[in-house]
């Protein structure tokens, strides 16, 4: 996929953007909450749209299950964005957001790694 076909296009830019400015700030070595912490402040200051936590119910066949679904931030009210503090972004974290696409049909998530020493990221696309 060449870079014009990029879902989101401008609105993931603006994501990663504010995502390496906490990273330049804070570097790696925190604990994800406080990157949460300073991306909320950074969102703010942007004026991006986010919601934090959201949570999304998983149905199966017709029941609604007791256990819920909470991703990191919606920004945009449209993008999965995850946050994780790892040494190394792993096939788990894949699968937690291809999950997080499923229950809330959107079509991006982004999983973003604070925890090493330039910032990580992956776009999946449903």
């Amino acid at each position: 996929m060449n870079d014009s076909m990029l879902i989101y296009k401008s609105e993931s830019y603006k994501v990663i953007g504010a995502c390496m400015e906490v990273h330049n700030q804070l570097g790696p070595g925190f604990l994800e909450v406080v990157y949460k912490d300073a991306l909320e402040v950074e969102f703010t200051n942007l004026m991006i749209p986010f919601t934090r936590e959201k949570e999304y119910t998983v149905k199966y066949k017709e029941t609604i299950l007791p256990h819920r679904f909470c991703a990191d931030f919606v920004v945009y009210e449209h993008i999965i964005l995850e946050i994780k503090a790892a040494s190394t972004l792993n096939e788990k974290h894949q699968a937690q957001a291809l999950n997080y696409l499923s229950v809330s049909n959107e079509k991006l998530a982004i999983i973003v790694n604070f925890g090493e020493m330039v910032l990580n990221f992956q776009r999946l696309v449903k």
